[in-house]
C-alpha cells in the first residue's frame, strides 16, 4: 500500500487504519491511502477501493448501486474511522464527510477537528 508520511508518522497511522477498516467492513481494503493534516483538517484520500463484485456491479451499469452501497458502508464505519483519526491525532473530530468516485476509484474521507485550544498569552 502506497501512503504519505514516514513510517510511524500520525498520517501514516490513520492511512493505515482507514485501509484496515475498509478491509474489515468490505472484504478487501484499497491499495493506495494518502491522509493529510492541515490545522483543523483530517482528509484522507483512498484509491483502488472496489472489490470485484462492485467492479462487475459497475460493469453492468450499476455504478449508481455501488456508490450508495459504498456510501452505506461508510456511515456503518463512522464510529470506528473518527475513532482512529481522534486517537491518533488527538483532538475530537466534529464533523465526519465521505464520497466515492467509480472512475477514476478512488474514496475520500473528511474529518473536522475541534479547534486547538489556544496557548494562555497567545491570543
Amino acid at each position: 500500500m502506497e501512503h504519505q508520511g514516514g513510517s510511524g508518522s500520525v498520517q501514516a497511522a490513520i492511512s493505515d487504519a482507514a485501509v484496515r477498516l475498509l478491509a474489515e467492513y468490505t472484504g478487501r481494503g484499497p491499495t493506495r491511502a494518502r491522509t493529510a493534516i492541515s490545522h483543523d483538517l483530517v482528509t484522507i484520500v483512498l484509491g483502488d477501493t472496489l472489490t470485484k463484485g462492485e467492479r462487475n456491479l459497475v460493469d453492468a451499469g450499476r455504478g449508481e448501486r455501488v456508490l450508495q452501497l459504498r456510501h452505506d458502508y461508510q456511515m456503518v464505519m463512522r464510529k470506528d474511522l473518527v475513532k482512529a483519526v481522534e486517537d491518533n491525532v488527538g483532538r475530537e473530530v466534529v464533523a465526519f464527510m465521505s464520497n466515492n468516485h467509480i472512475d477514476p476509484d478512488l474514496a475520500v474521507e473528511v474529518f473536522v477537528l475541534k479547534p486547538a485550544p489556544v496557548p494562555a498569552g497567545t491570543a
